[in-house]
């Protein structure tokens, strides 16, 4: 009997080689490497996502906006930019038991209700459990159908049949095809029935939604492709320990990336939160030393969050630096232009940063807010309640424009914010009512600013 000849598939890329290595010859990822089985099988399962068509000018190509239709869940609307596109594929990841499933189902529900046709495919849990859960949560669909498969061929012969409007795939590590004989969950299988499954949405107009899971540092766990052959990739975001959760678009072909959608988890589900900027802000009964509330631009919706500092005497010979919710790197940056340019040293001092609520921000508009709070919290003052900062801080010291500044500026004062702290290009050229904006143009500016406030 011959042997079977094996060899070493790298769980990061996919690729190959004959024999294990410590790092990947592909994509230089080190211990990725595991022991397969070359795969066998036919080409006549590849084909193109459209008709071939002859070459034409770009200028002559109709180009309209797909029709979209709602999830029925607000927020989730918001995050895919409007709504679910008839043939788009959608791919959800996030860590276990953060409410990926719950908010799928939710969803489907909703649009069962409307009249919409819509499969729920799970190879994780069974049907009795998916019925426990929406028994759990008081979920009323009696339209909704169910179906427990785990194999990709009879899965696409169900869709053909069927003609669901809308399909969801929980997980799509759970999928296997026959084609190929390696186990359900790598990085092959995977990778072939991800594109099946586009394939087959492409070709008949299913809007499909897949749940991907996740790896211990929070990416999506298969090869990288995966994110480059779906339309729309979403994350779920916040600790399981937390009550809130945040749903934010990476990638989007149809409709802008940085989107936000906040839910809370209640005993009936995720709901929706009509104003997060509440969940963001500490309910403190007077401001204290360290406290400085942003203005912060996710997508298209501006939100209102607590940047907390606080410094203290460090007692060994390197003080901390430490950001929670912001970036660590560019907090050692801010504390050089803070000495040089305003003549604040924190040499001998640790600095501990943190954003309220669990929220991650990485736009470079935090920085004025984050200086602010570090010299409210040395000087022991706190800042006016009542105040707001935005602006992006230079290695000059100069405070630099941030984009959708009239935005912010009317967030603040909707939520009753009455002085704001802004780069003077930012300053708006209509009088915003009940708003007194201070515009500033370097970093010392606007720590004199703030000190007279305080």
């Amino acid at each position: 009997m011959a042997k079977i000849k094996t060899i070493y598939i790298c769980q990061s890329c996919g690729g190959s080689s004959a024999k294990w290595q410590g790092q990947c010859p592909s994509c230089q990822a080190w211990n990725t490497l595991e022991e397969g089985v070359p795969e066998v099988s036919s080409n006549s399962r590849f084909q193109a996502l459209a008709q071939p068509l002859p070459r034409q000018k770009l200028s002559a190509i109709s180009a309209e906006d797909l029709p979209r239709f709602s999830t029925g869940v607000e927020e989730f609307d918001r995050v895919l930019g409007g709504g679910l596109v008839p043939g788009g594929v959608v791919l959800l990841g996030g860590d276990p038991g953060i409410g990926k499933s719950t908010l799928l189902l939710q969803a489907l529900a909703e649009m069962s209700a409307a009249g919409m046709n819509v499969l729920y495919s799970s190879g994780e849990e069974s049907a009795a459990q998916i019925a426990l859960r929406a028994k759990r949560i008081a979920l009323d669909a009696p339209q909704l159908e169910v179906l427990a498969e785990i194999q990709l061929e009879k899965l696409l012969s169900i869709m053909d049949t069927v003609k669901p409007q809308v399909l969801v795939v929980d997980s799509i590590q759970t999928l296997y095809s026959e084609v190929l004989s390696s186990a359900p969950g790598s990085v092959t299988q995977v990778r072939e029935c991800a594109a099946q499954l586009t394939r087959a949405a492409k070709s008949s107009g299913i809007c499909v939604l897949m749940v991907g899971h996740v790896t211990k540092d929070g990416h999506l766990a298969g090869p990288r492709v995966l994110e480059h052959i779906v339309d729309t990739v979403l994350y779920f975001e916040g600790d399981t320990h937390s009550s809130f959760r945040l749903v934010r678009s990476i990638k989007n072909r149809f409709g802008a990336v940085n989107e936000l959608g906040v839910f809370a988890m209640t005993e009936k589900g995720l709901r929706g939160v009509a104003n997060p900027s509440a969940i963001f802000l500490s309910q403190h009964a007077e401001m204290v030393p360290g406290a400085c509330v942003l203005v912060t631009q996710e997508g298209s919706r501006p939100l209102l969050v607590e940047i907390q500092a606080l410094v203290d005497t460090a007692h060994i010979p390197n003080p901390r630096r430490l950001a929670v919710g912001l970036e660590q790197a560019r907090l050692a940056m801010l504390l050089a232009v803070l000495h040089r340019h305003a003549g604040v040293a924190c040499f001998d001092q640790d600095v501990f940063l943190n954003a309220v609520g669990g929220v991650k921000i990485s736009e470079p508009a935090a920085d004025l807010a984050v200086l602010l709070a570090i010299q409210s919290s040395i000087r022991n003052k706190a800042l006016p309640k009542e105040l707001i900062v935005f602006g992006e801080v230079g290695l000059a010291g100069e405070i630099r424009p941030c984009p959708r500044g009239q935005e912010r500026l009317k967030e603040a004062a909707k939520l009753g914010f009455t002085v704001a702290i802004i780069p003077k290009a930012n300053m708006p050229k209509t009088k915003i009512p009940g708003l007194r904006v201070i515009p500033v143009e370097r970093i010392d500016q606007a720590i004199s600013a703030a000190a007279e406030l305080s």
